[in-house]
């Protein structure tokens, strides 16, 4: 590419004000890092952009502030040496140029002041190590000391220096090469992939909330499987989900086997992505089947079984959540439904019934369509006549559940006959017989001994009562004769 082409990637007016800002600090700056390969890689227009200054970072944030209307607000990290402000919706972060020396038991390394060659020595990828300089005398010249340009025209990862010691100084870095070439679907250089495998128990040290961050970002690449097949080969999983390496493998017993439930995952992954951006149903793709390696078992007539895998994987899901110190909130139950309910559907394609279709629309309420979703990724036969099969009985339930939805409300059930008007009916305290004909109004409604109406429910309500004994007050107050 051309200097000019380089140029047109500084069109923003924001880079000029930080050029006559360095200007008035009689500093150097350069954009650095992931703007300028986002823009060589025709990305679009990131809003994240990194600024390196040949001096204080700090002192370039406050006179770029100075220069721009409204003086926006500049957050300093004295810690870290670093400045950000926002403006016309773009956050620049300024760092002062620096070299870094590590120790062995912490990502945060000792920082002294440096050249602008120092700092691209401590960029984690040559892709990343690219600078655009923002002096007027050389405005938007590269400069590209690990030929970082050849690396993204040939879609390599690769560390500047020695990977050994990139990824032992900061074990981050590993899984965001990762990352990178699950998003970018780059190829991680040999070298630097060896290192990964031979440092990966390093990854001990980082935090659970950064390596969760870079699992996340892989789950929302295009093909997930990709980031997760490295993170296999490289022995950096076990660390990470364990209960994901347990299910790779095929056991057989007296001739028979089982799908590599490892692998089918990684496939249902990659089938959800092509339909969902949601990182929580994601998410619950990638754990459907964590229940099916503590429950397989062998069955001299059934063969390989999975009793309960849904339930027990429902419950790790939780235990994972809290080990990964992800949000055990709404997002949490969430994915644990998913992964509870997730052979529902299945079992309903076989035999579409009304109460069947009922009852799942109750118990998933409004996920009943992300289950749905997550179902039809969960099928990843080879045989075309099965894959054609199972699609349209897919197709079958969902039509039955547009048409029992349309019919019955179902979804976010609220019971026609309410607990207070059960009390009052047959004038009770708060008790266990409550309890009862709610229930029992419910199951009949999802089984379809009854409409969902409010008649039939109030009629229903009073044969069960008198069924278990109790007796309705007359509209006068009194009580019915027996």
């Amino acid at each position: 590419m051309t200097k000019q082409t380089y140029i047109s990637a500084l069109e923003n007016p924001i880079f000029r004000t930080v050029s006559e800002a360095s200007k008035h600090l009689n500093l150097e700056s350069y954009v650095i890092g992931g703007y300028v390969r986002d823009f060589i890689l025709k990305r679009g227009e990131a809003k994240d952009i990194d600024i390196v200054a040949i001096g204080s970072g700090i002192d370039l944030a406050q006179e770029v502030s100075k220069l721009l209307p409204g003086k926006p607000k500049v957050s300093v990290f004295k810690t870290y040496g670093t400045a950000m402000l926002k403006t016309g919706g773009i956050e620049l972060e300024f760092v002062g140029a620096r070299k870094e020396s590590y120790s062995e038991e912490s990502r945060n390394p000792a920082v002294e002041n440096g050249t602008l060659e120092d700092d691209q020595n401590r960029r984690d990828f040559t892709i990343n190590a690219l600078a655009l300089s923002l002096s007027n005398e050389n405005f938007g010249a590269l400069l590209d000391p690990f030929n970082g340009i050849e690396d993204l025209r040939n879609k390599i990862i690769r560390t500047p220096l020695d990977p050994d010691i990139t990824y032992s100084d900061d074990p981050l870095r590993m899984l965001r090469a990762i990352r990178f070439a699950s998003q970018l679907d780059f190829v991680i250089e040999k070298q630097s992939l060896d290192a990964i495998s031979r440092n990966a128990n390093r990854i001990k040290i980082i935090s659970k909330e950064r390596v969760v961050d870079e699992i996340n970002k892989i789950l929302l690449s295009e093909t997930p499987s990709k980031g997760f097949s490295l993170l296999h080969k490289t022995g950096l999983l076990p660390f990470i989900l364990p209960e994901l390496v347990a299910l790779q493998g095929i056991d057989e017993k007296e001739g028979q086997t089982h799908k590599d439930n490892f692998w089918h995952t990684l496939e249902v992954v990659d089938n959800i992505s092509k339909t969902t951006d949601d990182l929580w149903l994601r998410w619950a793709a990638l754990l459907h089947d964590i229940g099916k390696a503590p429950t397989k078992k062998f069955d001299e007539k059934l063969g390989w079984t999975f009793h309960a895998h849904e339930f027990v994987g429902a419950k790790m899901v939780y235990k994972l959540f809290k080990r990964l110190k992800m949000p055990l909130n709404d997002k949490m139950k969430f994915v644990q439904k998913m992964v509870l309910m997730s052979s529902r559907p299945i079992a309903l394609a076989s035999e579409v019934t009304d109460s069947a279709v009922r009852r799942l629309i109750f118990d998933a309420g409004d996920y009943v369509e992300d289950l749905m979703t997550l179902c039809e990724a969960d099928i990843t036969t080879k045989n075309p006549k099965k894959f054609k099969k199972y699609h349209k009985n897919f197709q079958l339930v969902r039509n039955k559940l547009v048409e029992v939805e349309e019919r019955d409300h179902i979804r976010n059930f609220q019971p026609p006959v309410t607990g207070e008007e059960i009390m009052e009916t047959f004038n009770l305290k708060p008790s266990r017989e409550i309890g009862i004909i709610k229930d029992a109004i419910k199951e009949a409604i999802l089984e379809g001994e009854i409409p969902n109406e409010y008649e039939a429910a109030r009629e229903f309500m009073l044969k069960k009562g008198k069924a278990i004994g109790l007796v309705p007050l007359t509209p006068e107050g009194g009580t019915e004769k027996k």
